[in-house]
C-alpha cells in the first residue's frame, strides 16, 4: 500500500467516524434545542470567548517555539506564529494530507537540521506539556465541585497533582534532558494557555445564559479536550460532542446544553485556523531571531 493511498483511506476512515458519532449524538438528544440555545448566544461575550482561543493559541506558539529554541531552531516569534497558524489549518481542514505537527516538523528540520528525532521529541513534549495542564486543571476542578462522585476521590486527586508534574520532570529529565532547563518556563505557558480557554469555555457558557453548574461544564470539557487529541476523527468533530453528552449524563448536566457549548467552541476553532488558509497560498518564510 502506498503512503498516498494510506492517507486517503486513513482520511475515509475519519470522515466516517466522525460523521457516525454526529449521527449517534443526534439520536440521544433534541438538537432543535441545542439550535435554539445557539440562536439565543449572545454576541458579546462570543467575542470575549473568541479573543480568549486566540490568546491561548499565541500563548501556545510561544512555549512550542521555547522547543524550537532549546533545539538550535532560533525561529522568530513571528515566523513561528505565522507557522503555528498555518499548522492549525492543516491539522483541522486536512487531516489525511500533511498534519499541522508534520508539515511544521519538517520546515524545521529542513531549514536548521536538528535532528528529526529531536524536532518529533520537542513536538510530542510540546503536546504533552498542555495535556498535564489539562490533566491538572481538571482535578482541580474536580475538587471544587459538589459532586458526590467526586467527594470520596478528594486526597486521590489532590495527590494526582504533584505527582504528574514529577512524573512529566522525571520522563523529561531520563529521556529528554536537553530540554530539561526550560520545563519551569514551559509549564507555567502551558497553565497560562489552558486558564485562558477555560475562561473561553467560560464566556461561552455565559453567552449561552448558563449560570449554574459551571465547574462540572468546564471538567466535562477539559475532558473532551483529552479525547479530542486522539486521531480518530476530523479535527476531533464529534469525539468532543461524545464526550459531553456522557459527561453530561456522568454529572447530571443538560446534554443539549453540553453540546451546544461543544459546537460552538469547535466554531471558534475553525473559524481562527481557517485564517491560515492565507499561508496555505504564500508558504511562510522562515525568519531567525535578530
Amino acid at each position: 500500500m502506498t503512503e498516498k493511498l494510506r492517507k486517503k483511506l486513513l482520511t475515509a476512515l475519519k470522515l466516517v467516524v466522525s460523521a457516525a458519532l454526529i449521527y449517534f449524538i443526534f439520536t440521544k438528544i433534541d438538537f432543535d434545542e441545542v439550535l435554539q440555545a445557539l440562536k439565543k448566544s449572545q454576541p458579546l461575550y462570543l467575542m470575549a470567548s473568541i479573543l480568549l482561543f486566540v490568546l491561548s493559541k499565541i500563548l501556545s506558539a510561544f512555549r512550542l517555539n521555547l522547543y524550537f529554541h532549546q533545539i538550535g531552531a532560533k525561529l522568530s516569534q513571528k515566523s513561528n506564529l505565522v507557522l503555528y497558524l498555518l499548522g492549525m489549518f492543516y491539522n483541522l481542514f486536512l487531516p489525511g494530507g500533511i498534519g499541522g505537527d508534520a508539515y511544521k516538523g519538517y520546515l524545521i528540520q529542513k531549514k536548521y537540521n536538528t535532528g528529526t528525532k529531536k524536532v518529533v521529541a520537542v513536538l510530542l513534549l510540546d503536546r504533552l506539556s498542555g495535556m498535564l495542564l489539562i490533566f491538572v486543571y481538571a482535578c482541580v476542578l474536580a475538587l471544587l465541585s459538589e459532586q458526590s462522585i467526586f467527594q470520596n476521590l478528594q486526597w486521590p486527586l489532590a495527590l494526582a497533582i504533584p505527582l504528574s508534574i514529577f512524573a512529566f520532570w522525571f520522563a523529561k529529565k531520563r529521556f529528554f534532558s536537553y530540554t530539561l532547563p526550560i520545563f519551569w518556563k514551559s509549564l507555567g505557558y502551558s497553565a497560562l494557555v489552558q486558564l485562558a480557554q477555560l475562561v473561553c469555555v467560560w464566556f461561552i457558557l455565559k453567552s449561552l445564559a448558563i449560570h449554574w453548574n459551571l465547574v462540572e461544564y468546564l471538567f466535562v470539557f477539559l475532558v473532551s479536550s483529552i479525547v479530542s487529541v486522539i486521531p480518530l476523527t476530523i479535527g476531533g468533530i464529534g469525539s468532543r460532542e461524545v464526550t459531553f453528552l456522557y459527561g453530561a449524563k456522568w454529572l447530571g448536566l443538560n446534554a443539549g446544553t453540553s453540546v451546544g457549548i461543544s459546537f460552538t467552541f469547535f466554531l471558534i476553532t475553525a473559524l481562527v485556523s481557517l485564517s491560515g488558509i492565507m499561508y496555505h497560498f504564500k508558504k511562510p518564510k522562515l525568519e531567525e531571531v535578530p
